[in-house]
């Protein structure tokens, strides 16, 4: 839900349910990497809500524009940090560190029941 002025969009509150500290100042980082915005803060109006106010307000770009451009590039820092810790597992299980460790990658129920 976007709560706002109808005569200018460069500012507005969004606000986000079932969502807490983790996405919101995820978000909020994002936001305060884009030049466009002059100010971007998040607040929690009670703990035992589930709902997350996001403001932001921008040098005369729509904020909702600008929120979802956050939004946008968060997915995609995230996508990132996923495909480079597949990788960096692939590449530990692919290597000589595994079988000096005597881990059995695919299944370790069965070293506990043979012990």
């Amino acid at each position: 839900m976007e709560h706002g002025s109808f005569t200018d969009n460069s500012a507005a509150t969004f606000s986000l349910t079932d969502e807490d500290h983790t996405l919101a100042n995820s978000v909020r980082f994002t936001l305060n990497q884009d030049p466009r915005v002059t100010f971007c803060g998040y607040s929690i109006p009670h703990p035992s809500e589930a709902r997350v106010n996001i403001r932001v307000q921008t040098t005369g770009d729509p904020a909702s524009e600008v929120l979802k451009d956050a939004c946008q590039d968060l997915m995609l820092m995230c996508r990132h940090v996923r495909s480079t810790f597949d990788k960096a597992v692939e590449d530990f299980k692919a290597s000589n560190a595994v079988k000096a460790m005597k881990i059995d990658s695919n299944d370790s129920s069965d070293s506990e029941e043979s012990e």
